[in-house]
């Protein structure tokens, strides 16, 4: 069954009775991710479930240029990272799991009231707005540490990694490597490091494309790489979005650096994490390795042209050879490479 053709969908909600027998839900498509079809699904009665649905189903081919391939199965463990999170993150962020479907491969989850808006849209217009990135960290930090709490219950849960390795692992580092020689010593040594350390949930998609803003608050979204593992992946999965687009708005470039490091302060602040010592170096090489990840891996950033791309990653080649040790430096550094190299480009042009 394939959830975009309506009819399918139809005759599929008719009969498990998720719909009435004579009622047609309104249903979209719901277009930006590639790992699932994802639809919308309004009711057109009056019901005592909820009124309005998003079903995803996923994928085994992921809708990108490489091959690029991953078990269904990871939707049920994104069912299961939805209740563990449900529990674990505030109020109001985390969308209520109604229904899952083994056979088919599906879930379906409330859906968000409108009006609201993807964060991600909001930051390419340049609109950063210090409470949102704020809430940014918070969200991340209390998942982090209410999730530390719970380890007893939630590690052995969430202890396979094989859709981490097959979603992030392989696709973002082991491919960046074979594209660029000069990184594969460094991000060995940050896959091997990232797979000794296992100490609290992992959302491993923890991006501006998978929240949505409703009335001033942050929804958190698409949960499929949801691990046991090293909250430092976190961390550098989101800065690497934040400091990418620094580089994409040349205009916004000083508000996107602040906003990176208020993100980092804000978690701090959430998660308790000055007993880890070594958590900020470490979310810095995975920010390092993430940066490269999103111009030379399987899913290149769309905003960014070959250009631009060739600039980032040569930014990030050179600091991977002396990596800083704080989110701080390696904002100012990866910037400051950035800016050279725009600098030596506009050189070239004017001779």
């Amino acid at each position: 069954m394939d959830i975009e053709i309506p009819a399918e969908l139809t005759a599929y909600l008719r009969a498990h009775r998720h719909v009435l027998a004579d009622e047609t839900p309104r249903m979209r498509v719901l277009a930006g991710g590639v790992s699932n079809r994802t639809v919308l699904v309004e009711r057109t009665v009056s019901a005592a479930s909820p009124a309005s649905w998003v079903m995803k189903q996923a994928l085994e081919k992921l809708r990108v240029a490489a091959d690029w391939r991953s078990s269904p199965e990871r939707i049920h463990r994104e069912a299961a990272g939805m209740r563990a999170l449900y529990e674990v993150a505030p109020s109001g962020s985390i969308p209520q799991l109604l229904f899952e479907d083994h056979e088919h491969h599906l879930l379906a989850m409330t859906a968000i009231a409108q009006p609201h808006e993807n964060w991600k849209d909001l930051l390419l217009a340049g609109r950063i707005d210090d409470d949102l990135v704020d809430q940014f960290g918070r969200l991340l930090g209390e998942i982090h540490q209410r999730s530390h709490q719970r380890a007893s219950e939630l590690a052995p849960a969430f202890a396979d990694r094989s859709f981490f390795d097959s979603l992030r692992i392989d696709p973002y580092y082991r491919t960046s490597a074979a594209a660029c020689p000069e990184a594969a010593g460094f991000l060995a040594l940050l896959i091997q490091e990232s797979d000794g350390i296992r100490t609290a949930l992992v959302h491993g998609d923890y991006s501006p494309k998978n929240i949505l803003v409703r009335e001033g608050r942050l929804v958190l979204l698409d949960h499929e790489v949801i691990h046991w593992g090293d909250p430092a992946f976190d961390l550098g999965f989101a800065l690497a979005h934040l400091l990418s687009k620094a580089h994409h708005l040349r205009k916004d470039r000083a508000r996107f650096a602040a906003a990176a490091v208020r993100f980092w302060m804000s978690y701090v602040r959430a998660a308790a994490a000055g007993a880890d010592l070594q958590l900020q170096p470490r979310a810095v090489r995975h920010g390092l390795g993430c940066l490269l990840a999103r111009v030379a891996g399987r899913s290149p950033l769309e905003y960014l042209d070959a250009v631009a791309r060739a600039r980032q990653r040569a930014a990030i080649v050179t600091l991977m050879a002396s990596p800083p040790r704080t989110i701080s430096e390696l904002t100012t550094a990866f910037l400051a490479g950035i800016s050279r190299a725009e600098g030596e480009r506009s050189d070239r042009a004017d001779d």
